[in-house]
């Protein structure tokens, strides 16, 4: 027969309350032949759960947020017709639309897979246009010089106004100058940023002045052009970038913004730390997409980019001692190591960097003073790994346990000598890519229950005087900690590593991620934080609790005026806050299942987390920010829908 036209959709329904409610899903035939003894399988990042309750189908098979179920053995699909299961008993409760069915395929009777399209899932009695894109802003004047600029710099003192520069006639440090060509080439193609004085460009020096820090810089207007004074080309650059911010808003929106004729901008960065973590293990983006998001965070005077480079669903980088890894780890789809997940189809799909692009983007990064380190998510989120290097799992563990996106068995064991000498392998060969001092492992959301029926775990813990799953874990950590501080590498992890006894504070550093709370709490203990709450920073976050927002809502909501307005440091003691590195945003992309969904939850909240980690507290201004806001760069340029 020839490849069934068929089409999905699918309703959810509240609970009382809120709490967990009916999800219904349709399936069209609009086929000309009648179908039966069929399977669907979707995936979400929402699942109805092993527990579920179906009504009109059968429960098959669940891994991650892949499901599949069975239609009644009796049931012939006619053509036209749509057959619908539904459930309840969720896991959870369903809240955005991106949280429903967004990847499907359909098995028929023959073992022939195809493809199903998938419409949202809607929300019954809630006909609202669902939201995609940066969302829009207006642009107004900035207060009070009416510039702009973000990151906000730390002191302004300049007047006059004049026509806006066509561009930048750059003399001094010609690689500064062509790293700001390069940068500004990418982000603004056609604007000519810079250009020569024949054409135009507006003079600027770059000129040295050893007193000011490692990204600090000034810049001195005059009648015959700027003066940017840094001791570091990273400072020079910033304030290439600052003047770029001007000239392109005044040349933009002339009766909104102006460029300064005479005074000073005297500026530097509030945090060190001034970051963004990127999962592209759920969601793969290519070596152009995260060039191009590196001259995003470049052009928002951030400087780290935390490459989230495993997890459960993937494996994304090459490595030599390995190959099964990229061969078996970076890929899902129908009858692969690893199903379908978060919106894939039943084809091949994924993807990895070798390490030739790897060193681009790590040489970009330098370029552009931002520093690329590497997460390897260990030992909990290994679900990926394991499949391709199944013997690092204890032979006689016999057990069952799930993680909370319910892969089952996902962590490597501490007790499993041969675990260590494989990460050994692995980190050796990503030390010696990444020259970054920093190496995250991960360390988050090991399952309470992991390892408890593993022999070799419980001997482990015997011959430690006894303890559980967190002494475990602390006990792995040390070990890897140590290997890695062999290498010249500062161990980076998510909180839960202080855990069971924790790991060594001296040469790490944690990110406090599971509420506001855990930031300070982790300072007052003695550890170096990056502050990542998800109530704030964790841009999967849905901006609002309605149904039309996408993203993720477990960490509740964040608009960008809270992303804005929240302050990482509020309360800590002096002591505490000489622990505090600075902050980052968290990209996860289980809900990013299109390009526009990234757009919209991204887009402007990173500009707030950057302008948080650069303005001193007391300079900065959301009517301001806001109004400038819309100046700035997005990966894709995908406007929302109605507002391009």
């Amino acid at each position: 027969m020839d490849a069934p036209n068929l089409k999905l959709s699918s309703t959810y329904t509240p609970g009382p309350d809120g709490e967990a409610g009916r999800y219904e899903l349709r399936l069209m035939n609009a086929s000309p032949t009648p179908l039966k003894g069929f399977k669907l399988g979707y995936s979400g990042p929402g699942r109805m759960g092993r527990s579920a309750t179906l009504e009109g189908g059968m429960f098959v098979d669940q891994s991650g947020s892949w499901q599949e179920i069975a239609a009644p053995r009796d049931l012939t699909l006619a053509p036209g017709a749509e057959w619908v299961v539904s459930a309840t008993g969720l896991d959870f409760a369903l809240r955005h639309w991106t949280d429903g069915a967004v990847g499907a395929m359909v098995t028929l009777a023959d073992g022939s897979v195809h493809r199903v399209s998938v419409a949202p899932t809607t929300l019954a009695g809630d006909s609202s246009a669902l939201r995609r894109g940066v969302i829009s802003m207006p642009v107004v004047g900035s207060v009070p010089e009416s510039l702009s600029i973000i990151p906000w710099p730390n002191r302004v003192a300049v007047s006059g106004n004049r026509t806006a520069p066509m561009g930048l006639a750059i003399s001094g440090d010609a690689e500064v100058a062509e790293t700001f060509r390069e940068l500004t080439d990418h982000l603004f193609p056609g604007f000519g940023m810079v250009r020569p004085p024949e054409e135009d460009g507006y003079p600027v020096a770059l000129e040295a002045r050893e007193r000011l820090g490692e990204e600090a810089y000034e810049i001195v207007f005059g009648p015959a052009g700027a003066t940017v004074l840094a001791s570091r080309p990273q400072g020079h650059l910033y304030g290439l970038i600052t003047l770029g911010q001007m000239a392109r808003g005044a040349r933009l929106h002339p009766e909104n913004f102006a460029f300064p004729t005479d005074g000073t901008i005297v500026d530097a960065p509030a945090h060190g730390w001034r970051g963004s973590h990127f999962d592209v293990a759920r969601q793969f983006y290519g070596t152009a997409e995260v060039a191009q998001f590196l001259r995003i965070l470049a052009w928002n005077k951030m400087n780290r980019l935390h490459w989230h480079l495993s997890d459960d669903e993937a494996w994304r980088i090459e490595i030599e001692a390995y190959p099964e890894l990229t061969d078996k780890a970076a890929w899902r789809g129908h009858g692969m190591a690893i199903t379908p997940q978060l919106g894939s189809g039943p084809e091949r799909n994924g993807g990895f960097y070798t390490k030739a692009a790897a060193r681009q983007i790590i040489a970009l990064g330098e370029r552009l003073g931002i520093e690329v380190l590497p997460e390897i998510d260990v030992p909990g989120h290994c679900y990926a790994l394991l499949q391709a290097i199944p013997s690092l799992r204890d032979p006689g563990e016999n057990g069952l346990y799930h993680s909370i996106q319910d892969f089952p068995n996902n962590c490597l064991n501490p007790a499993v000598e041969t675990v260590y000498g494989v990460l050994e392998t692995i980190f050796a060969e990503l030390c010696a890519l990444f020259p970054s001092k920093y190496f995250h492992v991960g360390a988050d959301e090991v399952p309470a229950d992991a390892w408890t029926s593993s022999p070799q775990a419980r001997a482990l813990l015997q011959s430690m005087g006894g303890g559980g799953t967190h002494e475990l874990q602390a006990h792995f950590l040390r070990r890897v900690q140590a290997f890695l501080r062999s290498r010249g590498k500062i161990t980076g992890a998510w909180e839960e590593a202080c855990e069971g006894g924790g790991i060594d504070k001296a040469d790490c550093y944690l990110v406090g991620w599971r509420n506001v709370a855990a930031n300070q709490r982790l300072a007052a203990q003695g550890y170096d934080v990056v502050v990542a709450p998800g109530q704030h920073y964790y841009l999967d976050m849905a901006f609002t609790a309605d149904w039309c927002e996408p993203g993720a809502n477990w960490a509740g909501n964040s608009t960008p005026e809270q992303t804005y307005r929240f302050d990482p440091g509020a309360g800590w003691s002096a002591d505490e806050k000489a622990r505090l590195l600075g902050v980052q945003a968290c990209i996860w992309s289980e809900p990013m299942t299109d390009r526009a969904v990234f757009e919209h939850l991204v887009f402007p909240r990173l500009s707030a987390i950057a302008e948080t980690g650069w303005t001193a507290p007391g300079a900065k201004d959301f009517s301001r920010f806001i109004g400038i806001a819309a100046l700035m760069p997005s990966l894709y340029n995908i406007a929302e829908a109605g507002n391009a």
